[in-house]
C-alpha cells in the first residue's frame, strides 16, 4: 500500500488549522488556539520528516509545506496585530518579507530557472522563533506567561531573522540569476 499521500495530507491539515486558529483569536480564546497552534507547528516538522525518512517528496509537498507555514505565519501575525496583541509594524515586517519571497521565488522560477532546494538555516530558524513567537503571545493572552521581557526578545530576534533571511533569500537569487547570464 502507498503511503506517500501522507505528508501533503499532514500540510494540508495544518492549512486547514489556520481559519479555527483565527477565530479562537478573534473570540478571544487563547488557550484553545494555543493547543490547534501547537498541534500546527508541530505539523511542520513531521510532514518534513516523514517526507524525507520515507523518500516521500513531491512537487505538491513541495508547495503545500512552505504555504501552510506562510499562511499560518502570516494569518496569526495579522490578526493578533488587529487585535493588539503585537506591534502592527511587526506583522507587517513578518507578512511583507513572506510575500517578497513567495514573489520573488515565483520570479525566480518563471524567469531564470526551475526553483529546488532546501530552505536555509536562517530561514528555517526564523520559522521556528515566529511560531515561538506566536506560542508565547497567545500563552500570555490565554494564561499570563511568559513575561513581557521573554516575548520582547522572542520578538526582537523575529525581527532580526526576518531581516537577514529576506536579504539571504533576495541575495541567493540575484546571484543565481547573474550566473545563469
Amino acid at each position: 500500500m502507498d503511503f506517500s499521500w501522507i505528508p501533503n495530507a499532514i500540510s494540508l491539515m495544518r492549512i486547514f488549522l489556520i481559519a479555527p486558529i483565527i477565530l479562537l483569536f478573534v473570540y478571544g480564546e487563547f488557550g484553545w488556539a494555543l493547543a490547534l497552534f501547537v498541534i500546527a507547528s508541530l505539523s511542520d516538522g513531521l510532514d518534513g520528516y516523514i517526507a524525507k525518512k520515507y523518500d516521500w517528496n513531491t512537487r505538491l509537498g513541495a508547495f503545500l509545506d512552505p504555504a501552510g507555514d506562510k499562511l499560518l505565519v502570516a494569518w496569526s501575525f495579522g490578526t493578533l496585530a488587529f487585535l493588539g496583541q503585537i506591534p502592527v509594524w511587526l506583522a507587517v515586517i513578518v507578512i511583507l518579507r513572506d510575500v517578497l519571497i513567495v514573489a520573488g521565488s515565483f520570479m525566480y522560477h518563471y524567469l531564470v530557472r526551475r526553483l529546488e532546494g532546501d530552505p536555509t538555516v536562517i530561514s528555517k530558524l526564523n520559522t521556528g522563533l515566529e511560531f515561538a513567537f506566536l506560542i508565547a503571545v497567545m500563552s500570555k493572552a490565554g494564561f499570563g506567561w511568559p513575561d513581557d521581557i521573554t516575548i520582547t526578545v522572542l520578538g526582537a530576534a523575529v525581527l532580526v531573522t526576518v531581516v537577514i533571511s529576506g536579504y539571504d533569500y533576495v541575495s541567493n537569487w540575484i546571484r543565481s540569476a547573474r550566473s545563469q547570464g
